[in-house]
């Protein structure tokens, strides 16, 4: 009896599962965000691209009609070979990503070309990114940052994230603080993970800005919380040396892991010594190695054996 009367339960909490989607699909049908994507959806197929911009970006975010990556790279597609920057931009993601077509970095690169040459300022900004580390393009700090320059003119905020970068370290432009704390500030206001990493970074050493370790640790924690591996390294660094926190070698572990998942080179290099020596997490000499391991793999050199007799 005790089995048919689960047996019942589970039927009955699938019944309710069912109903509450069909609710949830019903008001959504009803709302006039419904409407909009399906006016957009119908627009795009009759060829206008701005509505296969708009409808591409309901797909990706699932605003109103069912997530599709595959379907935004289609929509994107279509507007962008009709010379749309915006959309050659978001597509240049999609295969940058691999998300709903097949990772293609130099497909993605073109894609940016494309989207900046069309006045698409986030296609300047990620082309910029790609001189700045030499990726499938020459190394040419200086080629980044007039690509930066114009899409932070045109009020791109990632674009004046990686400009104040540039100004912050005397990369391709002069070295000026006051410039890179003012370019971190209005891009982190935007929002921009990045911009807040800078501004993180000039308030731990008191460059262009008044010296905090409170506010660094504070910036930092936000891009960390928007997903940003440098905001989650920096945090876990801060956390490590009590900068600004109370020293806490497990915060430390944690954020520095969070980081190295998202293949941030230095962070696992950082987890490496944590391991080797037993701070903030158990000490592992294997798991110390194969850190090293990744961080040398991911591009940090000093994580990388030395050659004998060197």
């Amino acid at each position: 009896m005790r089995i048919r009367t689960e047996a019942v339960g589970i039927r009955g909490g699938r019944v309710r599962w069912f109903l509450l989607i069909a609710a949830v699909v019903l008001l959504s049908a009803c709302h006039p965000g419904y409407y909009e994507a399906k006016d957009l959806r119908d627009d795009c197929q009759d060829g206008v691209s701005e509505a296969c911009n708009a409808f591409g970006q309901k797909l990706l975010k699932g605003e109103y009609v069912l997530r599709d990556e595959a379907g935004a790279a289609r929509s994107f597609t279509q507007a962008c070979d009709a010379n749309l920057g915006d959309s050659c931009a978001r597509l240049g993601v999609l295969y940058q990503d691999g998300a709903g077509v097949e990772r293609d970095s130099t497909q993605a690169l073109a894609l940016f070309q494309k989207a900046c040459g069309a006045n698409a300022m986030d296609g300047c900004a990620r082309l910029g990114v790609r001189y700045l580390r030499g990726a499938g393009v020459p190394r040419d700090t200086t080629r980044a940052a007039v690509l930066f320059e114009q899409a932070c003119t045109g009020d791109n905020l990632t674009g004046c994230a990686w400009l104040g970068t540039l100004h912050e370290t005397g990369q391709g432009v002069a070295q000026d603080a006051n410039r890179a704390a003012e370019l971190f500030q209005r891009s982190c206001d935007g929002k921009v993970a990045i911009g807040c990493v800078g501004l993180g970074r000039l308030h731990s050493t008191g460059a262009g800005v008044a010296r905090n370790d409170s506010i660094a640790t504070e910036l930092f924690e936000r891009a960390c919380e928007a997903d940003e591996a440098d905001g989650c390294f920096h945090l876990g660094t801060q956390y490590a040396l009590g900068k600004g926190v109370e020293a806490d070698y497990n915060q430390a572990a944690r954020h520095y892991r969070h980081a190295c998942d998202d293949r941030h080179a230095e962070a696992c290099y950082a987890l490496s010594g944590l391991y080797q020596t037993g701070q903030g997490v158990w000490r592992q000499p294997e798991r110390a190695e194969a850190m090293a391991r990744r961080a040398c793999e991911l591009g940090y050199t000093d994580a990388c054996p030395r050659p004998k007799g060197s």
